[in-house]
């Protein structure tokens, strides 16, 4: 396995088809919900909420090809909001708001069973357990990573083997350093400087080969594109042990894919109770929901918020004033229903 594989923390999608929605190696489901509506894109809609150690999915229940998935990793705001619907009245909804690939996607769900905070309790859990196991899953350079030469291990981290008398390339005369080989990732530091250092989750390791460099033999490791796409070559002595040492992570990187550890631990137990356990403010926001009309999905969940410059002013008969030129294929009052 490659990291380029792994998508399902990575995008943000929509109507994907049910094989997308299947659980991958390593992905576990936490919570399950049966009556969650999608209140910004799909208002009015019943539908079922999956939250795992990765992502969350919505399906519609009638029609679970209408769906989306939203994903951790890309969140920057979870909070409460207290809308206003027509239907049900004032009720209090969960918002998130997510950037991926510079663009800005906000999403509102709501539990159609009141009084139950287990939609917000859940999610809001799970995202901060997402948040605080990243070395498990991305590449760190120059990080807290040594204590007195020692590694510091994760919750669920075995180290296996300690290599010393490795050489980093990356400078022209090199850095002596040691190896720390553990079940989820490779770690180097050199010696003199404990903060010169890197680590390598087998998550985002792209290819693993010794080859022919100007120092002679090295282990060249390179990262998905997606960490940066950095090639690190390391020199050890002698070839034979150079030659275990490529085994030896080849090996664990080929059992890690088969069952990935991504970090993310969440027991029954740990769930809050109520929100009262919960650190997060409840926003109180003029947000009305609508039931009418429909909208296009991509428009329904966009938040254009973050261009890099605005568009040139045009005149709106509309209005009767000059207004930011619109993107091609929206309109007035197409932007005004996703605003209400």
């Amino acid at each position: 396995m490659t990291s380029e594989g792994l998508w399902e923390d990575r995008d943000v999608r929509f109507d994907i088809n049910p094989n997308q929605m299947k659980m991958r190696p390593g992905e576990k489901l936490i919570d399950k919900m049966d009556a969650v509506e999608d209140t910004k894109g799909n208002n009015g809609e019943r539908g079922i909420m999956h939250k795992t150690n990765l992502r969350l999915i919505w399906h519609s229940l009638n029609m679970p090809r209408v769906n989306l998935f939203n994903l951790f990793i890309f969140v920057i705001d979870i909070k409460i909001l207290i809308v206003f619907q027509k239907l049900r009245g004032t009720t209090e909804a969960l918002y998130v708001l997510t950037k991926c690939n510079n663009t800005r996607f906000e999403f509102i769900f709501t539990n159609l069973i009141p009084g139950s905070p287990r939609l917000f309790t859940t999610v809001i859990s799970v995202h901060r357990a997402y948040e605080t196991s990243k070395l498990y899953r991305d590449l760190k350079l120059r990080g807290a990573l040594i204590q007195n030469k020692q590694l510091r291990l994760l919750p669920q981290e075995q180290v296996y083997d300690k290599v010393s008398g490795v050489w980093n390339l990356s400078s022209d005369q090199g850095n002596l350093g040691t190896y720390f080989i553990t079940n989820v990732r490779l770690v180097w530091h050199a010696n003199i400087n404990e903060s010169f250092n890197v680590s390598i989750p087998y998550l985002q390791m792209k290819t693993i080969k010794i080859r022919d460099s100007k120092f002679g033999l090295a282990l060249v490791v390179e990262s998905s594109a997606q960490s940066g796409g950095y090639v690190l070559g390391f020199r050890i002595d002698p070839v034979e042990k150079l030659q275990q040492v490529h085994k030896e992570i080849q090996s664990l990187h080929k059992v890690y894919s088969t069952c990935p550890v991504f970090g993310v631990e969440f027991e029954e137990d740990e769930r809050p109770q109520g929100l009262d356990e919960l650190t997060i403010e409840r926003v109180q926001d003029d947000v009305e929901i609508e039931t009418d009309g429909q909208t296009d999905a991509f428009a329904a969940y966009f938040a254009d918020g973050n261009k890099d410059r605005d568009r040139d002013p045009v005149y709106s008969e509309e209005l009767g004033l000059a207004v930011e030129k619109l993107k091609d294929g929206f309109t007035l009052s197409g932007l005004w229903e996703v605003l209400n």
